[in-house]
């Protein structure tokens, strides 16, 4: 329902959130054209967030396609998308294993160098892959999945907290099989007379 997104996106601005992640994959392409509906001009307090390199071929097939080529042309359409000379946070949604991580990363620094990106993140990435990036790379933030139930990337996180890097959690509620009728939460969301996902 995009008028129902668009009102759920200014809503959200008005009540004072002031970052917007997205990706070119998500949609794909809808939700960057729907925050630029809904949001454009941005104001100067509001952060908006975008990722490339990981292709959605149809209903649950997600695969990454790091090749330079590719996530600069990403970059350029999220730009148009978005209406941005420049974005503030440009992720790197996946690392291509086809790919030398020096030749995705690398990209990104030259479109940093061009201006059209401000800062750059990794998504999904372990404790080494942060580590070689870094080498490479000036990384501000990782976004890794990460929730009351899916705790892998604590390890990560211990890094992105010592070294004073934002961790961007993704599926933070978790609000699947943990928050199902019966599951995980539904006795303490009983016990506090509250639904599971609001546990």
């Amino acid at each position: 329902d995009r008028d129902e997104a668009v009102a759920v996106l200014r809503r959200a601005v008005e009540a004072g959130v002031n970052f917007i992640d997205t990706a070119d994959s998500y949609g794909p392409n809808v939700a960057e054209e729907l925050i630029y509906e809904a949001l454009h001009p941005y104001g100067d307090d509001l952060v908006i967030a975008t990722k490339a390199g990981l292709t959605r071929a149809g209903p649950g097939d997600w695969r990454p396609l790091g090749r330079p080529e590719y996530l600069r042309q990403q970059c350029e359409m999220s730009l148009r998308r978005l209406g941005l000379e420049t974005i503030d946070l440009f992720q790197l949604h996946r690392i291509d294993e086809k790919v030398a991580l020096a030749e995705q990363v690398g990209e990104l620094k030259s479109l940093q160098d061009e201006g059209k990106i401000r800062h750059i993140g990794l998504s999904e990435v372990g404790v080494e892959q942060l580590a070689t990036a870094r080498g490479i790379i000036d990384v501000v933030s990782v976004q890794n999945r990460f929730n009351i139930g899916d705790r892998h990337a604590t390890d990560v996180l211990a890094v992105c907290q010592a070294d004073g890097l934002a961790f961007i959690p993704w599926f933070p509620l978790s609000a699947g099989a943990l928050a199902k009728p019966g599951g995980a939460a539904a006795e303490i969301a009983a016990h506090h007379g509250a639904t599971p996902a609001q546990v």
